[in-house]
């Protein structure tokens, strides 16, 4: 079972980056293999909405994307990870979501199969305040994602009160929850 995290903080080291090691974690020790892509390493540009658009659901746009849609489209689990900023997920989480404008056309407009096989994904996030419903926004968008790439919603943790860097540590029962998850993903 392969296991793709992608972390779309721009904090490395930080309550998201921690969280999405804790899913590896739980995941890799129940025999999973795991790969972590962390969006603020890669050199990609947001969506430009080309006019001239493929018909195969490839962007036309050659950068990172490519191999981040090639290592998504291979695995069998995907643990998307986002902390909250103004509401909803991160500039380069959404960034990167965007970049499947092609692959929402070719399903969704064209009515065409994707290619990408079925999946398990699950949304992770943390946030400095107790705000619910910044989650749900969040979380409506990347169920559009899951969608889209053909994965099926299969868990998620929000922690919320959680600002200060590293500050996931003092929080035992999300850790916990982190790694559950991880496992729970690697069991299929």
């Amino acid at each position: 079972m392969k296991i793709l995290g992608i972390n779309g903080s721009p904090r490395i080291g930080g309550n998201t980056d921690i969280l999405l090691d804790k899913v590896l974690e739980g995941a890799s020790v129940n025999g999973a293999s795991t790969e972590k892509i962390v969006l603020n390493k890669l050199k990609f540009s947001p969506c430009q909405e080309c006019e001239d658009m493929r018909d195969d659901g490839e962007c036309i746009i050659k950068d990172d994307m490519r191999q981040l849609y090639r290592k998504i489209k291979d695995a069998d689990a995907v643990v998307f990870a986002s902390p909250i900023f103004f509401g909803s997920i991160s500039a380069q989480a959404k960034k990167m979501i965007d970049r499947f404008q092609c692959l929402w056309r070719l399903k969704y407009i064209l009515n065409k199969d994707t290619g990408y096989k079925k999946k398990k994904a699950a949304f992770i996030s943390v946030e400095g305040s107790d705000r619910e419903d910044f989650f749900e926004n969040a979380r409506s968008i990347v169920k559009n994602l899951f969608a889209a790439i053909n994965a099926e919603y299969a868990g998620e943790l929000f922690c919320s009160k959680v600002d200060e860097k590293a500050g996931i540590l003092k929080h035992a029962g999300c850790l916990e929850k982190a790694f559950e998850l991880g496992v729970k993903l690697a069991r299929g």
